[in-house]
């Protein structure tokens, strides 16, 4: 008895563990338009939130050859921050089968609501919200990471 009690507590941690696995979006993932990566990782107290920067951008330099900067961001001692590395996705939190929070647009230097929910393994849905009228929705095609593509072309 104490055998099959035992057992059923393990699958049943599994399939928890399964479970989490499955809403994680971390990962490396190409925007809907492909022109950024961006790169979600586990961050926070105890790893329970997401967190996202830019590792790859189609056109990463201005036509001068200068490295693109977050020149709509409204505080203008931002405007020179590059926008390679820039978080843009800060602390979203698990929310049922999704995670939610607030998203960076550098194009529009705006904050939006956002979700992200995966919607299979190389699928993640993100949608956003400006003042809970103005909505939109694109999927994320998952790529492999930007360290893997440059390990891979040796």
């Amino acid at each position: 008895m104490r055998l099959a009690f035992s057992a059923a507590l393990l699958l049943a941690g599994v399939s928890a563990a399964a479970a989490d696995t499955a809403k994680d979006p971390s990962g490396t993932w190409l925007t809907g338009d492909g022109r950024a990566k961006i790169r979600i990782d586990r961050c926070g107290p105890g790893q329970k939130l997401v967190c996202g920067k830019v590792v790859w951008l189609k056109v990463p330099t201005t036509e001068s050859g200068t490295p693109r900067t977050d020149l709509k961001n409204p505080d203008p001692k931002k405007r020179a921050r590059p926008v390679m590395g820039l978080q843009l996705i800060d602390g979203l939190k698990p929310d049922e089968e999704k995670y939610t929070g607030e998203i960076y647009n550098i194009e529009e230097g705006k904050i939006y609501t956002v979700s992200l929910e995966r919607e299979s393994e190389a699928e993640l849905s993100v949608s956003g919200c400006m003042l809970r009228v103005l909505c939109g929705s694109q999927t994320w095609t998952r790529v492999p990471d930007v360290n893997q593509q440059a390990a891979n072309k040796n």
